[in-house]
C-alpha cells in the first residue's frame, strides 16, 4: 500500500516569530499565493491519496472550520480537535489519536503546519512499507545545520540518532536535518504519553530509538522552506506564484505574478518576482512592487515601490514610499514618502505620517 489515507496536521503554534501577521490570523491561515497557506498542504496531501485530516488546532482555533468546514470542497473529509492547554507536537498527536480509523500497521501522514515542500507524499509512504519501518521522517539537507535537529542515518537510511541545534564544528556529523513530515504506524502513536506536553522531536523520536524501534530516514532534497519568519514567508509565496514550490491550490496560472480577480491593478504598475496581489486590492499608477505579497483590501498608492515585503490586509501605503524586507500588519497606515526597510515591522492599526522614516542616499 502506497497511500496513507489518513493525517494529522499540526497547526497550533502561535507563530510568535511571524507577529504582526499573526496578531489576528493563526500562522497556517496567513495567505500564501492568495490563498491561506493550509490550502496548499491540505491539496497536496488529497493529491497524495490521503482522504481524512485531523487539524490538530490551538491559537486561534476558531479561525480554521468556518474556512474548511468539512473539507468536502477539497475533497476531503476534516476534522478539528483544539487543545485546551498547549500539548506541543508529540502531545498533539496523541490528542488526536482517537479521532484515527487506521488499523495498529496503517501508514498515518502528520506533518507540521509551517512548512512548505515539494516532498514526494507517496514516495515517503512507500518508503516506510518497504522499510518496514515503525515511524519514516522525511529528511532534507541544509547547507548550516546549526539551527535544525540533525538526523543522522545509516548505510540503510536506518536513523541513528536525534542531535539538537548543535552548535561546534565536532557536532556537526550530517548535514541532514528533520524536514517535520512523517509516517507514522498507528499502533505507535498510542505508546506517547497522554494528557501532558510531549516534544515529539525531543522526546518521542529519541525515545523510540532508544526503546530498538525502526525509524528510517528518506531524504528528499526538493523544495523546502521552514515558514517560520516574515522573510522566509514572504519568499515561499513568491515561489508558490513562480511555480518553484509545487501546489494544486495556486488560484491561477505560475508567473511572474498573481492577481485576484477583484483586484485593482493600475495598467502602468510593474508587477513582478511572485507578487500576489490579493482580493480587492488597489494598486496605484506607477506602482513597482516585486517579490511581494500585498493582502486583501490593501491600497499602494501612485509610485511605491514595494520589494520582498508584506502588506496586510487592509492596509494604505501611501504615495512614493519605499518598502524593502518589510512587513506590514494588518490595518496599519504608512504615508507618503517614507522608507522602511530591512525586516522592519510596523504593528497591526499603526498609523505613520508622511515622510516620518527616511534613509540618506549614502548610509
Amino acid at each position: 500500500m502506497t497511500e496513507a489515507r489518513e493525517a494529522i496536521l499540526l497547526v497550533g503554534g502561535k507563530g510568535t516569530r511571524l507577529r504582526p501577521l499573526t496578531v489576528h490570523t493563526p500562522k497556517p491561515m496567513v495567505p500564501a499565493a492568495g490563498v491561506p497557506f493550509l490550502t496548499h498542504q491540505l491539496a497536496r496531501a488529497r493529491a497524495a491519496g490521503v482522504e481524512h485530516i485531523v487539524l490538530a488546532t490551538s491559537y486561534l482555533a476558531e479561525v480554521f472550520e468556518p474556512y474548511f468546514g468539512n473539507g468536502s470542497s477539497l475533497g476531503l473529509h476534516i476534522e478539528y480537535v483544539t487543545e485546551r492547554e498547549p500539548l506541543g507536537t508529540g502531545g498533539a498527536i496523541r490528542n488526536v489519536a482517537s479521532r484515527l480509523a487506521a488499523g495498529p500497521d496503517e501508514p498515518v501522514l502528520i506533518f507540521n503546519g509551517d512548512i512548505l515542500t515539494g516532498l514526494d507524499i507517496r514516495t515517503l509512504v512507500a518508503s516506510h512499507t518497504t522499510s518496514g519501518a515503525d515511524v519514516s521522517l522525511h529528511l532534507t539537507r541544509v547547507e548550516d545545520p546549526r539551527a535544525f535537529g540533525l538526523v543522522p542515518t545509516d548505510g540503510s537510511g536506518r536513523v541513528t540518532a536525534f542531535l539538537e541545534k548543535p552548535q561546534t564544528p565536532e557536532e556537526i556529523v550530517t548535514d541532514q536535518i528533520n524536514a517535520g513530515a512523517y509516517i507514522f504506524r498507528r499502533s505507535v502513536i498510542d505508546t506517547i504519553p497522554a494528557g501532558r506536553p510531549v516534544s515529539v522531536e525531543r522526546e518521542t523520536f529519541p525515545g523510540l530509538l532508544a526503546s530498538g524501534a525502526h525509524l528510517q530516514g528518506m531524504v528528499d532534497s526538493t523544495y523546502w522552506l521552514d515558514l517560520g519568519t516574515p522573510q522566509a514567508f514572504v519568499r515561499g509565496s513568491a515561489d508558490l506564484v513562480l511555480g518553484r514550490a509545487p501546489s494544486p491550490a495556486v488560484p491561477g496560472r505560475c508567473g511572474d505574478q498573481l492577481v485576484l480577480p477583484t483586484a485593482s491593478v493600475a495598467a502602468d504598475a510593474k508587477l513582478s518576482g511572485g507578487t500576489v496581489i490579493g482580493e480587492g486590492a488597489l494598486i496605484g499608477e506607477g506602482a513597482r512592487i516585486d517579490g511581494s505579497a500585498v493582502l486583501a483590501g490593501a491600497v499602494v498608492e501612485p509610485g511605491a515601490v514595494i520589494t520582498d515585503s508584506l502588506v496586510g490586509a487592509g492596509v494604505r501605503i501611501g504615495s512614493r514610499t519605499v518598502l524593502t524586507g518589510a512587513v506590514i500588519g494588518d490595518g496599519a497606515r504608512v504615508g507618503a514618502d517614507n522608507e522602511l526597510r530591512d525586516g522592519i515591522r510596523i504593528w497591526c492599526g499603526a498609523v505613520l505620517p508622511d515622510a516620518a522614516v527616511r534613509f540618506s542616499s549614502d548610509e
